[in-house]
């Protein structure tokens, strides 16, 4: 393995079509998605016209030339609010590592990277809204999330910057 990590570039758009459908948890026993879900309005709007809103990063992870995982933050209006929605000046964050890939610390380091790129931008806190049930729940513990809120069985957690 020859892992690499920087700033996802324009024509890699695509690829957080497959890692916004790789974020989604499913639960244990339960089918994969169709596909389809991650065009769904409430989804869709995590990546949509990517990088044409302020607050938009996403920071991608190759092994060698290969695209194997990437977290991405967006920042949410009153009127179109994320699942982890906190507030206008909070990005909400997303992320996912190929399944051969994960358990190897990759995580962690992506979120690292994403907080120093967002404390450069001067912001103050991060989001997510994580199932209580999925195992990246504790990565994000460890990295310093805390939850705010529950609901429906999902965590609403903020780390602050």
């Amino acid at each position: 393995m020859q892992i690499s990590f920087r700033v996802i570039q324009a024509d890699e758009y695509e690829f957080l079509n497959e890692m916004l459908y790789e974020a989604l948890f499913v639960l244990p026993g339960q089918p994969k998605f169709p596909k389809e879900i991650i065009e769904e309005p409430s989804i869709k709007k995590y990546i949509e016209n990517w990088n044409q809103k302020e607050g938009d990063l996403a920071i991608v992870c190759l092994d060698g030339e290969d695209l194997i995982g990437a977290i991405w933050g967006r920042k949410f209006s009153e009127d179109n609010k994320g699942y982890g929605f906190i507030d206008v000046e909070t990005p909400e964050i997303g992320m996912a590592i190929k399944q051969e890939y994960r358990g190897k610390g990759l995580g962690s380091n992506l979120i690292k990277l994403l907080v120093d790129e967002y404390l450069e931008q001067g912001v103050g806190q991060l989001s997510l809204n994580v199932n209580t049930l999925n195992p990246a729940k504790r990565l994000y513990e460890r990295c310093g999330f805390v939850k705010v809120s529950e609901k429906s069985g999902a965590e609403i957690m903020t780390k602050q910057l």
